[in-house]
């Protein structure tokens, strides 16, 4: 089994700054990416940031130049940092984690969300 836990999220004010930290644990072979997601009231779950084993990272447009997503891959670890927050970043921040817990066996794997809060 493996876990993702999360954690970071709070309230902040427009154009503060939050840090959120992704943890795996548990049986994992290799992580091939990991990533963050967000999920507002009554919109869709959106990819926020993306990286994978090699290091590539995406984001999505709207917090190109705000957000960075970087890793310690000896504790499994991901973060995202988020500068210039807007109140349009309130949302339940999720953390992925894309697991092979075998050589040929790959999982999808999701923390339990942190909320993130940002006052105008």
């Amino acid at each position: 089994q493996v876990q993702v836990v999360e954690s970071g999220g709070g309230l902040v004010q427009t154009g503060g700054s939050l840090r959120l930290t992704c943890a795996a644990s548990g049986n994992i072979f290799r992580i091939n990416a990991m990533g963050w997601y967000r999920q507002a009231p009554g919109k869709q779950r959106e990819l926020v940031a993306h990286i994978t084993s090699s290091g590539y990272t995406d984001y999505a447009d709207s917090v190109k130049g705000r957000f960075t997503i970087s890793r310690d891959s000896a504790k499994n670890t991901v973060y995202l940092q988020m500068n210039s927050l807007k109140p349009e970043d309130t949302a339940v921040y999720y953390c992925n984690a894309v697991v092979a817990v075998g050589a040929y066996l790959i999982n999808d794997y999701w923390g339990q969300g942190t909320q993130v809060t940002v006052s105008s």
